[in-house]
């Protein structure tokens, strides 16, 4: 039930998109969260500006999950996927904003019903 929608500035190969899905999910983890429900989304070559520039080479990312978002797992989920980003792709983290969307499992739909 975890969803990795990620916005990546630039190009991303076929090989490099499923080096980033198997990093996401590890770093799901540190919610608890298993690849088994995992769903990612890829958009490469989306424009992004930032502090007023367009960037080269960035990333937006929203992670939405049923559940809570502990701070620490919000923190280590970060760490992860900057250093995943910065390996893959060669973004630097200065360059990516990550935001967390809990929800409760009453609003997450799936196969007909609900969480």
């Amino acid at each position: 039930m975890p969803f990795v929608d990620a916005r990546i500035a630039g190009p991303v190969t076929p090989e490099q998109k499923v080096a980033l899905k198997a990093g996401f999910a590890s770093a799901v983890q540190a919610f608890g969260k298993g690849e088994s429900f995992l769903m990612v989304g890829i958009v490469d070559e989306y424009d992004l500006w930032l502090g007023g520039n367009k960037l080269d080479q960035g990333a937006y990312l929203s992670l939405s999950l049923v559940g809570n978002t502990p701070a620490d797992a919000c923190a280590a989920f970060s760490a992860q996927v900057c250093d995943l980003l910065q390996e893959v792709l060669g973004i630097p983290g200065t360059a990516v904003y990550i935001t967390f969307h809990p929800t409760p499992g009453n609003q997450w739909g799936w196969n007909g019903g609900t969480f």
